[in-house]
């Protein structure tokens, strides 16, 4: 589905974000508090935007079942596939963000 691969596109943009916004954040932690922590700030609100995307794409798929069955499985596997890649990178995002505030 199209939408999908769409939807898809834009939490690895959101990820991507996520991690920029964190990356800056640690590089100015010390010299730029304030500045840092609006870039922090800036990251949770991306990774806020990714999981709303992905429970778009959730309900997407779960529309379809319901009125289709199970989707085709090629389809299935390119989800599960981007979804994989996106768990381990907002996993890593995550992980800098804890590291901010400990």
């Amino acid at each position: 589905m199209e939408v999908i691969k769409c939807l898809s596109e834009l939490i690895d943009e959101e990820i991507d974000d996520a991690a920029k916004y964190i990356d800056l954040a640690m590089k100015w932690k010390q010299t730029e508090p304030d500045t840092s922590d609006l870039f922090y700030e800036l990251s949770l609100e991306e990774m806020n935007h990714m999981t709303r995307l992905h429970q778009e794409v959730t309900e997407i798929i779960e529309e379809y079942r319901k009125e289709h069955g199970d989707p085709p499985k090629e389809m299935m596997w390119v989800y599960n596939y981007l979804h994989e890649r996106h768990i381990v990178n907002a996993s890593r995002v995550k992980s800098k963000q804890e590291l901010y505030k400990a």
